[in-house]
Order: structure tokens, then C-alpha cells, then sequence
């Protein structure tokens, strides 16, 4: 084994016990010290191959990332991957999709869901997170312009279709006016985070009286995208 494959070795053992660190006890585990402990290597061993605390954090929450991307079939080649739709619904049900598994991601990984969107924890990580974070977004907003086609993709199309997708789309007039498709994916992007922490705190009980996310979570896509018709 070459020198270099060693070191790609320890990197990925550094970050693996950061993994399992962050299931078992929580982003407040991962020292550079407890790391290290978890890898089986001294203390020191994580500033050979990271520079700094938050680049290993950084590498563990891109680990993250890529979870999340498999969950949700962000990987995978073809449509399902690249989110490219059709039509405005088969879009919508494929962003109902990805919500769910979102919430899904958030429910059942607490640890690494926190850490992956620490950036008050990964300050200064480098382009490495911003890198492996971006697709997700990407594939939302890809999502989010299917069924909300921006302004200027034409009036005269919008105004053909407006009354085929209108009531779908809830945009009435179907223009797609209203805010560009990156404001509203990151609109979007921030209530099932919302809804993720709210129930993970325990807090969606005092609100509306119940655990389930569901009714939340239909009203929040249909706030953003418009309802389905039924």
C-alpha cells in the first residue's frame, strides 16, 4: 500500500468514526480529540490530513449530503436524478417526493441532519461542503421552475396553458409570475426545515395538537407550489 492510499485510508476512517460519533451521541461529540479516539489513532493524527477541525466536520457532513442524495434518488442517472420533468405534474410529484424523504432523512439521522446544516460549526470549510450541499438545492429549483415557470418564459405559452394548469399550479393566471424559482425552492427549502426541527424538538404537538407532519406538510407544498387538483 502506497503512502497516498494510507492517507486516503485514514481520511475515510476519520470521517467514518465521525459518522458513527454523530448517531450515537450528537454533533456535540465530534472533538478532534474524540474523533481521533473513535479512528483508533492518536490525537493528533486528524491535523495530518485536515487543516482544520471544521474541514474534517466538513468531510462528515458531506458524507451526509451523500446519504440524503441516495435517499432521495438525487444519484441516481435518468430524470430521477437529474430532476427533469415532463410536465408541471409529474414535477410536483416528484418534489412531494423529495419533501417526504427529507423529513424522512431528518427523523431518523437527528445527528448528522443537524451537523449538515451547522454553518455557524462548518464556517470556513472551504468550497469541499458548498460542492456536495448544492445539488439538493439544485434539484429543487429545477423542480420548483417546472411547476412555476418564471415570467419570462413567455406570457403567451403561460396564458395557453393557464387554463389547463392553472387550478393546478395555483397561479391563477398562469403566468409563472411571482418570485424566481431559486426564492421559492429556498422559501420552501425553509419550512420543511421548519417542520423537521419542530418535530424533532417535540413542538408540532402544542400547535396543532398531534405528532404528524402530514397536514403540515401538504399545506406548506401547496402554499409554495399551488394544490393539486383533485
Amino acid at each position: 500500500m502506497t503512502a497516498q492510499d494510507k492517507s486516503v485510508g485514514l481520511r475515510a476512517r476519520l470521517v467514518a468514526a465521525g459518522v458513527e460519533l454523530l448517531a450515537l451521541e450528537g454533533v456535540h461529540a465530534l472533538t478532534l480529540r474524540e474523533i481521533a479516539r473513535q479512528a483508533g489513532v492518536s490525537h493528533g493524527a486528524p491535523r495530518r490530513y485536515f487543516a482544520t477541525h471544521a474541514e474534517l466536520l466538513a468531510a462528515i457532513a458531506g458524507h451526509g449530503f451523500g446519504e440524503l442524495a441516495t435517499a432521495l434518488g438525487l444519484d441516481a442517472p435518468g430524470p430521477a436524478g437529474s430532476s427533469t420533468c415532463t410536465s408541471a405534474l409529474a414535477a410536483r410529484a416528484r418534489l412531494d417526493g423529495l419533501a417526504r424523504g427529507y423529513l424522512a432523512f431528518a427523523a431518523e439521522r437527528p445527528g448528522m441532519f443537524e451537523l449538515m446544516f451547522r454553518h455557524d460549526v462548518l464556517e470556513g470549510s472551504g468550497a469541499e461542503l458548498r460542492r456536495t450541499s448544492l445539488p439538493l438545492f439544485e434539484a429543487v429549483t429545477r423542480l420548483v421552475a417546472a411547476i412555476r415557470p418564471p415570467a419570462d418564459h413567455g406570457s403567451s405559452t403561460g396564458e395557453r396553458d393557464g387554463d389547463r394548469r392553472g387550478d393546478r399550479r395555483g397561479g391563477g393566471d398562469g403566468r409563472g409570475g411571482g418570485p424566481p424559482p431559486a426564492v421559492v425552492a429556498a422559501s420552501l427549502w425553509a419550512n420543511l426545515h421548519g417542520l423537521a426541527q419542530l418535530r424533532a424538538w417535540g413542538s408540532l404537538r402544542l400547535a396543532t395538537g398531534g405528532d404528524s407532519v402530514e397536514p403540515l406538510l401538504r399545506a406548506t407544498l401547496d402554499a409554495h407550489l399551488g394544490r393539486v387538483a383533485e
